[in-house]
C-alpha cells in the first residue's frame, strides 16, 4: 500500500510540473519592427514548436506507467 502511495504521489507531482510548464517558460519573442508592412519578416526562431514533443513523450510515459500499475494492481487481485 506504502507503494502505491509512493507511486502515485510521484505521478501527481509530474503531472502537475508537466502541465504547468506555460509558468515556467519565459514569453514569445517579439516581431522584428519589419514585420506586417509590405515585407513580412518572420518572428524570430521561425516558429519552431520545441515543446510539443516533450509533453508527447511525458503523456506516452504517463500512459505506460499507467498500465503497468494496472497490470499489477489486477495480478494483485487475481491472487
Amino acid at each position: 500500500m506504502k507503494t502505491q502511495k509512493k507511486t502515485s504521489l510521484i505521478l501527481i507531482t509530474i503531472f502537475i510540473l508537466a502541465f504547468n510548464a506555460d509558468l515556467i517558460s519565459q514569453p514569445p519573442p517579439s516581431p522584428p519592427p519589419q514585420h506586417g508592412g509590405g515585407n513580412n519578416v518572420p518572428n524570430n526562431g521561425g516558429g519552431a514548436p520545441l515543446g510539443s514533443g516533450t509533453l508527447i513523450l511525458i503523456a506516452l510515459g504517463m500512459a505506460y506507467g499507467g498500465r503497468r500499475m494496472y497490470g499489477r494492481l489486477k495480478e494483485e487481485l487475481e491472487e
